[in-house]
């Protein structure tokens, strides 16, 4: 089989918020509704948050003036990012050959090669994507995820330990110590763990701790885990692949937003074969694309870093 060839009319935008789409949202916190997502950004969203003062009172028969609401705002303001990509077509020729004759343990694959290549860029953005929403910091190629945000606004609530399975029970159990009871018991409450965490509890209730017993959950010992949802203290956890190691936050979905501009006219993908302009076997591959996260109320949040 030739070489592929890619044309001018291959793939030049058109359909930009579809890759986009799939290249953010495919993060598997965003992918799985993890945390509250606010598309079609334009330049910047404002949250209001409100308090209330003196709400409530006895009843009387005058009007009392000094009940109040207190707004203040907090802003999402997405980061403009970008993949400036040239790479070789012999680099992935054989694989999208290999596919297209059927030597492949995947049903559905692109069937253009500019298609292909894109998906394997997009894979590469959701997984940068995910890991800059927990564990992001301002800089080249990343937005301030929720951990700095968080860190800069109070610090950490609960100051993390290397957990393990011995002790991952008492460090889970001092972060939902220190939830306010405001919120505790609120539906959409979620404990946000890294994946060390999350192996730690899969293993201590299979039986690594004293208290859970020698033979762990339901007596099934390592056995008792398979792939399902995790919960602790009726608190639904979510694995946070992006998240760094010892690192948990605990808080609502509806507290926690993501921010991106898919249909925003600065969203952009290009494939560009680089043969017909200099000869080459190069292809390049443009992104541009927004993205970023903020909380409401940090007072409903709890920071174990």
């Amino acid at each position: 089989m030739a070489n592929p060839t890619i044309t001018s009319s291959s793939y030049a935008g058109e359909f930009a918020g579809k890759y986009l789409g799939a290249a953010l949202l495919s993060a598997s916190t965003l992918d799985a509704g993890a945390v509250t997502i606010l598309p079609n950004i334009k330049y910047k969203a404002a949250m209001k948050v409100g308090t209330f003062s003196d709400l409530v009172r006895s009843a009387d028969c005058d009007f009392y003036t000094s009940s109040g609401m207190t707004l203040t705002e907090k802003v999402l303001t997405p980061t403009e990012l970008q993949v400036n990509l040239q790479i070789c077509k012999k680099e992935l020729h054989s694989d999208w050959e290999a596919a297209q004759m059927g030597f492949s343990a995947f049903d559905q694959l692109p069937p253009l090669f500019s298609d292909y290549v894109i998906s394997r860029v997009a894979a590469e953005v959701a997984n940068a994507t995910e890991t800059s929403i927990w564990s992001g910091a301002s800089g080249e190629g990343n937005f301030d995820g929720f951990d700095a945000l968080l860190t800069a606004d109070g610090g950490a609530d609960v100051p993390e330990a290397t957990v393990t399975s011995t002790n991952v029970i008492t460090e889970l159990g001092k972060i939902v110590d220190a939830v306010p009871s405001t919120i505790l018991g609120k539906e959409d409450l979620t404990l946000y763990v890294s994946s060390n965490i999350a192996r730690a509890y899969i293993r201590a209730l299979g039986g690594f701790v004293a208290t859970i017993g020698a033979n762990g959950v339901d007596n099934k010992g390592t056995t008792w885990y398979n792939g399902g949802e995790l919960s602790f203290e009726g608190i639904n956890i979510f694995v946070a692949k992006g998240m760094a190691n010892n690192k948990a936050i605990l808080g609502q979905k509806s507290n926690l937003f993501f921010g991106t501009g898919l249909l925003d006219d600065r969203n952009e993908v290009k494939v560009i074969d680089m043969a017909d302009i200099d000869g080459s076997q190069n292809v390049r591959v443009v992104m541009r694309y927004t993205a970023g996260v903020q909380y409401g109320v940090r007072g409903d949040i709890v920071l174990y870093s």
